[in-house]
């Protein structure tokens, strides 16, 4: 069980790695952008486009980087007077009966809305905006599997947890 935790957490890790570069693409394209429209008055809806394209990247795998490095929203003042083990059993309620279903309800639930996308060759609606609208959309069940392959390792670490706050 601890050697599979590990797995995830390597995994996650290099998720997170590759998600900063893609942060950092969209400080450039951003600043780009910015710098196209005010000094030169030029923009281009391609490059406006491609900030929430990768702003939703970053959004949505950074969720089980989140996850993994308990960046999470929760009630700290009550939670961080609770003992190890009640942590812990805190975490693993709270994703089995509130991540994992909201989880597997958008992983599921989007595969048809990304089918469609693709069935259809759906591109932006705007003139010079990006083609492929399916391939964005395709991260929304991606992420969420990855979401899940997280909140595994997450109930992992807090089993051991438990274990280990119980010696």
């Amino acid at each position: 069980m601890e050697q599979l935790e590990k797995i995830i957490i390597k995994i996650v890790d290099i998720v997170g790695k590759i998600i900063s570069f893609f942060l950092l693409l969209m400080v450039v394209n951003v600043s780009y952008d910015v710098m196209m429209r005010y000094l030169f008055h030029n923009s281009s809806v391609g490059m406006q486009e491609m900030e929430w394209h990768l702003f939703a990247v970053v959004f949505l795998f950074g969720i089980a980087v989140a996850l993994k490095d308990e960046g999470h929203v929760r009630v700290d003042f009550l939670y961080d007077n609770f003992s190890a083990r009640k942590k812990a059993v805190i975490n693993i309620f709270g994703t089995f009966f509130f991540l994992l279903p909201l989880a597997l309800l958008i992983f599921f639930g989007s595969f048809e809305y990304v089918k469609d996308a693709y069935i259809t060759h759906e591109i932006s609606e705007d003139p010079g905006g990006l083609p492929y609208r399916w391939l964005i959309k395709g991260m929304i069940p991606l992420a969420f599997g990855f979401l899940l392959v997280s909140a595994t390792g997450y109930v992992l670490q807090n089993i051991r947890l438990y274990r280990e706050a119980g010696k």
